[in-house]
């Protein structure tokens, strides 16, 4: 295989790597390292390796092949520069969203980036209470059942609170989200994980649409896994553009954006 990139995050191993001459990706659970270092060992020993992601020393260890680690931030903001030259999309001066078990935002520019802020809302929460509110359900379960979902039987709107009267905000904004939740026993579980989403999108645009007035870009790029087929949180992503004024960018292959920068990496 030559060269092997490969994201070790939080919840996920992402890898890529040359065959035939493609570019080919796989993605497997983070509980499945010994099985992913044991096919890297038997199928690749020859191959050198570019570990990058929190739990990337994990698989060092274990590993045969020559390893080289990669700067995390480094490697996902490289890797979204390359997808978006790939997918012809012109934009050289952007905020990066990187949803993984976290979220991290950047601003990036064609030679430098700075990691602005960052959040505890990411996958690791659509997961976490999404196991709570539903029960043992896998990612693909609670992105497809939340589409099935009305959030607004959980969460408590701005028109709710005005009813008859006059409003000083638009009124299907979200005045407290689960707000219905504790009394609207009507609701199901279904609308309880569609709630969990505007959540998770609401909290993530509006602080990376405040990074990109602050910075004065419009173009805000999505990459990382927890937008894996998952349409709704996209919807949310794009709900807020006439207020905050930006433009959402989201990459074919972003969840594989820091494995790809790490296969790049000089």
């Amino acid at each position: 295989m030559g060269k092997i990139g490969i994201d070790a995050g939080g919840s996920l191993i992402k890898i890529v790597y040359p065959e035939d001459q493609k570019i080919h990706y796989k993605m497997y659970p983070i509980e499945e390292a010994k099985q992913v270092v044991q096919w890297l060992n038997f199928t690749a020993p020859d191959s050198t390796i570019r570990l990058t992601g929190g739990k990337s020393a994990r698989l060092q260890f274990a590993l045969n092949q020559e390893t080289t680690f990669v700067d995390e931030f480094t490697a996902m903001t490289n890797g979204a520069r390359f997808l978006l030259r790939e997918e012809n999309v012109q934009v050289n001066d952007f905020v990066l969203v990187s949803l993984g078990t976290g979220t991290s935002i950047f601003h990036v520019t064609e030679q430098s980036f700075e990691r602005v802020m960052g959040t505890g809302i990411g996958g690791g929460t659509l997961m976490g209470l999404g196991t709570l509110i539903g029960g043992s359900l896998s990612y693909h379960e609670i992105v497809e059942r939340a589409k099935l979902g009305d959030r607004t039987r959980s969460d408590l709107l701005v028109r709710d609170i005005y009813e008859n009267m006059a409003s000083p905000l638009l009124g299907d904004l979200t005045a407290a989200n689960f707000g219905k939740a504790h009394w609207n026993k009507e609701a199901t579980v279904n609308d309880h994980l569609a709630a969990l989403i505007q959540l998770i999108g609401e909290t993530i645009i509006l602080l990376a649409g405040s990074v990109a007035q602050v910075k004065g870009t419009k173009h805000i790029v999505f990459v990382g896994s927890t937008l894996t087929a998952n349409d709704s949180l996209k919807q949310v992503f794009t709900q807020f553009k006439t207020m905050l004024d930006y433009e959402p960018i989201f990459l074919e292959k972003g969840a594989f954006a820091g494995a790809i920068g790490a296969f790049y990496h000089d």
